[in-house]
């Protein structure tokens, strides 16, 4: 947790209420230390900077889990627009 803050720039207790928050749910080492994605970074360091521009956390998580709800919802939107066009094709 302590290299993942370091190079989010945040503290350890940034991260770790983003857990309470249930933004992010890192894995567990076998010695029990907390182990990070990428794409669970990625989501901490939104976070960061929807919080550095003032936004409370809590809102911020939420703001975060729409955006990528959004982006999810785009993907299959395009590839299911792909599949149409591919059945509509001569």
């Amino acid at each position: 947790m302590g290299r993942a803050a370091e190079i989010l720039g945040v503290t350890p207790a940034f991260l770790r209420n983003l857990g309470a928050a249930r933004l992010i749910e890192p894995q567990r080492s076998e010695g029990g230390h907390r182990r990070y994605s990428r794409y669970q970074l990625r989501l901490a360091a939104r976070a960061r900077e929807l919080v550095d521009q003032g936004i409370a956390l809590e809102p911020a998580c939420r703001i975060i889990i729409l955006e990528d709800q959004l982006t999810e919802a785009l993907r299959i939107n395009a590839e299911l627009q792909q599949a149409r066009d591919r059945r509509s094709e001569p």
